[in-house]
């Protein structure tokens, strides 16, 4: 097929697009469940995540256990000092030195353990990621046209770039954040325990008072978080949309209008936003002051059990440590389930699309024809995109090989359709469409459009050459055949006088070229095709009078032998069609050759006359 369907960038919805997506703290509809098939999905990276859990767990270990030998240190030099100002000893640096090397090795070994549970982590999760996006690439080479029919361009781009990288990144940060954190919340307690039970229940009291406070300060700023985000959005699009229709609005004069428009947006996006981030900054100030106050109830307490004689004096040091540590991992705790949220609910958008309905790309017994003739046969089609509402009653045609069918009609009538309906974009409820006598619905659908060319109003070229760009039609052509076809097309000449020629690169949505010339190129990359039947929607619909002539002279030779169906709407471009069918609310009411019509002075005589009533 010659003319894929073109991907606009128009009519995105704000947060839809490349940029927009899942809101952050978005939570998923089926928490457990996403998070089992995504366990399920990871599966054949098992080992490789328990190396990632073991390197975590032993990192977390080894550097948990770092303030307590550096409270022998401390010990050891305070011993050495009282013994020195009483006379009975020396300061042992010796050991003090030894002491300390160890604990360099210790925290060594700490930070290689992170750096390769960080290297096998971030593998995975690229791994994964690359599986998902294959995984969604080659899945919309399977989903039927009605799901992108009912779905902005946006919502599909934001499953395989949004979604795909915050689960990504979901999974990169919070899996081993929260191993680690789990780990050192255990580790730091247990350490707490051994060197005194009394002052860990001391540090425990203080906890409660901090989650307090921060669950006041979460309430009132959740609010404003989603006030944010709901504002972000909105003024992205108000910018995507003023800035992709500017030349409208200064046609208009709205410029002042749209300026007020985007202040008030401003304004309130600036109101939620720096309440959100005030109130968020608040945390960190709060759970210092209550960190602080644990810092002196447990200076206090520790300094009465060394008087006691009960604990030394470096392991109140490394039990101060410990406390500063242990109100860390709870707040990573609490970052990281929003984190969790935010990925499960991107990993539930992508098994959704993944797990959405597909074309049966193969029949099961497929039909092969060596050389399609281009017979084709309508009989008693009858259609609708929904079941209660039928658009195609009873559409019957017979098509010989080699002939041109025009289809015209008023808009709605159900043209496009029967286009669809015969690239099996969509299945007929009732009735057959027959390509040389079989079925359509016996041919595999990637075999059957091998053989139609189609040719579409909206033009569809990528960023290339223009060499390329015509050589879509068929990829083993030989520059000689590309030149050959842009002739025909009577495309050459402006070709010619482009800077490159052939080998001007077009830019992304191909505007260094005007709409009448990527019209041209689409036609010769449908003649390069060579497909025995041959589909033209409105071909010459975006190009001057006297292009179209030539265009339609060039069409003329490209339709000889061929089957070929037009659906137009100029109808002085159809009148030496074979056949011209008549549709009007999806059925033909009308159908014989240009002049036949005309003398039965019925509605295609009065469209027809109606386009040349001020002549």
């Amino acid at each position: 097929m010659s003319e894929p369907k073109r991907m606009g960038r128009m009519g995105r919805r704000p947060g839809h697009g490349p940029g927009g997506g899942m809101m952050p703290g978005e939570k998923a509809k089926n928490f457990k469940g996403t998070v089992r098939k995504l366990i399920q999905y990871m599966g054949k990276y098992k080992i490789a995540i328990l190396a990632v859990l073991t390197f975590a767990v032993a990192s977390t270990a080894f550097g948990i256990a770092g303030p307590k030998i550096l409270g022998q240190a401390t010990t050891e030099l305070f011993n050495g000092l009282v013994a020195k100002v009483s006379g009975t000893g020396e300061i042992d640096f010796g050991k003090i030195g030894r002491i300390l090397l160890f604990l360099i090795c210790v925290y060594a070994f700490s930070a290689l353990c992170s750096f390769v549970q960080g290297w096998i982590m971030t593998g995975v999760t690229q791994k994964v990621c690359f599986r998902f996006r294959e995984d969604i690439s080659s899945k919309i080479n399977r989903m039927p046209m009605k799901y992108f029919e009912s779905r902005t361009v946006g919502e599909v781009l934001s499953r395989i770039t949004n979604d795909v990288d915050t689960l990504g990144q979901g999974l990169n940060q919070s899996v081993t954040q929260l191993i680690t954190s789990v780990a050192t919340l255990i580790g730091i307690l247990i350490m707490m325990l051994s060197i005194s039970p009394v002052m860990t229940l001391i540090a425990l009291v203080i906890l409660p008072l901090s989650g307090i406070l921060i669950g006041i300060v979460v309430k009132f700023s959740q609010k404003y978080f989603v006030a944010q985000q709901k504002y972000l959005g909105e003024i992205n699009g108000q910018v995507e949309e003023t800035f992709s229709g500017h030349n409208i609005v200064k046609a208009f004069n709205k410029e002042e209008d749209m300026l007020k428009e985007f202040h008030g947006t401003n304004d309130m996006l600036f109101q939620s936003a720096w309440k959100s981030q005030f109130l968020s900054g608040m945390m960190q100030p709060i759970m210092g002051f209550v960190g602080n106050l644990g810092y002196v109830a447990v200076a206090v307490a520790g300094g009465m059990l060394v008087v006691r004689g009960s604990i030394e004096v470096g392991e109140i040091q490394s039990f101060i440590q410990y406390v500063r540590q242990f109100t860390q991992p709870i707040t990573q705790v609490a970052q990281v389930s929003n984190m969790l949220q935010s990925t499960a609910a991107a990993a539930e958008r992508v098994f959704e699309f993944l797990g959405e309905e597909e074309e049966d790309l193969t029949a099961e017994h497929p039909v092969k024809l060596e050389n399609m003739e281009g017979r084709v046969s309508f009989e008693h089609v009858q259609f609708g995109y929904r079941p209660d509402q039928v658009i195609i009653h009873d559409f019957n045609c017979q098509v010989k090989p080699g002939q041109t069918v025009a289809i015209v009609g008023p808009t709605g009538a159900g043209k496009t359709t029967m286009v669809k309906l015969l690239m099996r974009f969509y299945d007929v409820n009732q009735g057959s469409i027959q390509v040389d006598g079989h079925d359509l619905r016996d041919f595999n659908r990637s075999e059957l459009r091998e053989n139609f060319g189609m040719v579409l109003q909206d033009t569809w070229l990528f960023k290339g050459t223009i060499m390329e760009n015509i050589r879509y039609g068929r990829l083993d052509a030989t520059d000689e055949e590309v030149v050959a076809a842009a002739k025909a097309a009577h495309a050459h000449r402006f070709i010619s006088t482009l800077p490159g020629g052939y080998e001007m690169e077009l830019n992304e949505d191909a505007s260094n070229v005007s709409q009448g010339q990527k019209q041209l190129l689409t036609i010769a990359r449908a003649i390069l095709a060579d497909n025995p039947i041959l589909i033209l929607d409105e071909a010459t619909s975006s190009v001057d009078t006297r292009t179209e002539e030539r265009i339609q002279r060039a069409m003329n030779n490209l339709m000889k032998g061929r089957t070929s169906f037009v659906i137009a709407h100029r109808l002085s471009t159809i009148k030496d069609a074979d056949v011209i069918l008549v549709m009007k609310d999806g059925d033909i009411i009308e159908q014989g050759s240009h002049q036949e019509l005309l003398a039965q002075h019925g509605f295609y005589a009065e469209l027809y006359n109606s386009q040349f009533e001020a002549a």
